[in-house]
């Protein structure tokens, strides 16, 4: 045969093999992928262990008497196919789970592509998915859900170990991680060794998101945990110790959104995009001090030790597991679609942080009169305080103002007044730039041990940057009632111009006009710190510079000095007079 004869290439025949059964497309992050026709809705890589470049090199075997396609043509109808995928429309390609507040689709991993859709009139397993998946390595097949006539939310409470409130916030929470357009709270169970942490841990996750890896160890760089996180929709942290500050601020993006640029391989200037939204367990005896973003981020479960007489083989355990498993996705997957059908007509009538969360849990008490969201927002409260009491820095503006009451001023003149800490500790702001950092990253933690934090610039020519740390009337009766060795004489005490006396010290000139706060038994009569709005300023009337310069004070405590005499307020003439008490207190 003449080279005018001879037929097409290698590369031809796997770029029509390609065309003939696989539609190309080019996902949203970029990525091009290959769906088979009349097969099941899942798009295959173009490279990979399981992409379509294996699939073509299969076929074309079968088609061509078992020759087998060289290397170099199998890249070259790889690099065509590229092109192919690239001139279409970008189309969203989903991680086991897709869908809104009108219907979830949880791709079950099967290898003919069956899924379960859930929608408010119920569920159902479908032979197709309506939505495109794609599969990662480290994904595993769901069993199919079916109800067995057992309970299977009474067949997992069998199997934990943990009280009922917390088993009713884990139900919620799985729930909730089927519903992937919203934030989910890292999942955190706590406990000392033997309270079967980790394979509570295991079990919840392969409910959700079955991989042969469940647990995973804490990553060791950014690049290490996108990897992870964009090849699975669930993952577990098995064993966590410390959390750096890096990865801190990683788990609260990726449980909020996060994607991640890298340079491609093999090129100067074109880049990939990792980018994912992620359902994420942990287990920890300690983490230590958490960062003020991510305590507000962490649905915080605590296990009990297993007695001896309770304790199971985690054989036995498996057994059990894989047994209930069908009945008890069936169980969950009845809960969500209720919890779509109610999910629009629920409404909170405060919106804490991690919100539609919240509405989610607030639907599951609907429908189960259970009291998921009230834990919920206790436990979160306790964790930021548990939080703050960690951090030494964090911990002493909180003594401070539990000690002497509000605080209006610069960062840099809040730092002269903490005590600093005994020994050398690493996390104590060495500048007031990192101590307003830490502040503002402690702001929600602050809020909800009672202490308002705003921040802004002051209204006079100096434009100084100052703080303002107002405490909840609790917290305001307490420093009263102590003693302050900041309090100046009442000599230096003068009534700023639209506002009470105030206990005031003195301060560097200059530094920060006195700023007046609000009385705080009015600023905080509703008991909500919230109610403050943060970095709005101009909320706080700031007396004139010059007057601020000629008394050469600063305003730390919002209450009227109190008689010495019978301990009710004094009137702040008699103040700026210089009387201690009351005149009908006074002796004669």
């Amino acid at each position: 045969m003449s080279a005018q004869e001879k037929g097409p290439s290698q590369a031809s025949q796997v770029v029509s093999l390609a065309k003939a059964g696989y539609t190309l497309v080019m996902s949203e992050d970029g990525r091009p992928y290959g769906v088979r026709r009349n097969g099941p809705n899942v798009a295959l890589p173009l490279r990979g262990k399981a992409g379509l470049r294996s699939q073509l090199a299969r076929q074309f075997v079968e088609a061509n008497g078992g020759q087998v396609p060289s290397q170099s043509a199998l890249a070259d109808a790889m690099t065509v196919l590229e092109g192919v995928a690239g001139a279409t429309d970008p189309v969203p390609v989903h991680l086991r789970v897709a869908g809104d507040s009108e219907q979830v689709v949880i791709d079950l991993g099967t290898a003919d592509g069956r899924c379960v859709v859930a929608t408010p009139e119920g569920w159902s397993v479908q032979g197709r998915s309506p939505v495109l998946f794609r599969r990662s390595g480290a994904m595993s097949p769901m069993p199919t859900p079916e109800h067995t006539g057992a309970d299977g939310l009474a067949l997992l409470r069998g199997l934990l170990n943990m009280d009922d409130g917390a088993f009713h916030q884990l139900v919620a929470w799985l729930v909730a991680a089927w519903i992937p357009h919203i934030p989910h709270p890292v999942l955190t169970f706590k406990g000392e060794q033997g309270t079967g942490k980790s394979k509570t841990a295991q079990m919840v996750i392969n409910l959700v998101d079955p991989s042969a890896a469940t647990k995973r160890s804490q990553p060791r760089d950014v690049k290490t945990w996108a990897t992870q996180a964009f090849n699975s929709w669930a993952l577990c942290l098995d064993n966590v110790s410390t959390i750096a500050p890096w990865f801190s601020d990683t788990l609260c993006k990726a449980v909020t959104g996060d994607g991640i640029v890298d340079r491609a391989l093999y090129t100067d200037d074109d880049v990939v995009v990792l980018t994912f939204r992620r359902v994420i367990a942990m287990t920890t005896i300690d983490a230590g001090a958490l960062a003020g973003d991510l305590a507000e981020r962490l649905m915080m479960l605590e296990l009990q030790v297993i007695p001896e007489d309770r304790r199971r083989t985690e054989e036995e355990l498996d057994a059990a597991y894989d047994q209930a498993r069908p009945a008890i996705l069936a169980a969950l997957f009845d809960l969500l679609a209720a919890v779509l059908r109610e999910l629009p007509s629920v409404h909170l009538e405060r919106m804490p942080r991690m919100a539609d969360f919240a509405r989610v849990l607030a639907t599951v008490d609907r429908v189960q009169g259970w009291n998921t969201l009230a834990d919920y927002l206790k436990a979160s409260e306790s964790v930021a305080i548990e939080a703050l009491e960690a951090d030494p820095f964090a911990a002493a503006v909180v003594a401070f103002v539990e000690t002497h009451g509000a605080f209006s001023g610069t960062v840099s003149h809040l730092l002269t007044l903490l005590p600093p800490p005994e020994t050398h500790t690493p996390k104590w702001p060495k500048t007031s730039a990192n101590a307003g950092s830490l502040l503002r990253r402690f702001a929600p933690a602050l809020r909800a041990a009672g202490i308002a934090f705003e921040e802004g610039r002051t209204l006079d020519r100096n434009r100084a940057r100052c703080i303002w740390l107002t405490p909840s009337p609790e917290i305001a009766r307490k420093s009263l009632s102590a003693p302050s060795a900041l309090s100046a004489s009442p000599a230096d005490l003068r009534e700023p111009a639209d506002s009470d006396s105030r206990v005031a010290v003195r301060t560097p000139s200059n530094r920060c006009p006195q700023t007046p706060i609000a009385d705080s038994e009015s600023a905080s009569a509703d008991s909500d710190p919230k109610s403050l709005s943060a970095g709005n300023p101009s909320s706080h009337p700031v007396a004139d510079s010059a007057d601020a310069a000629d008394s050469d004070l600063r305003a730390i405590s919002g209450y009227h000095l109190r008689c010495a005499a019978c301990g009710q307020p004094i009137d702040p003439e008699l103040t700026a007079a210089g009387h201690l008490t009351h005149p009908d207190c006074a002796p004669n």
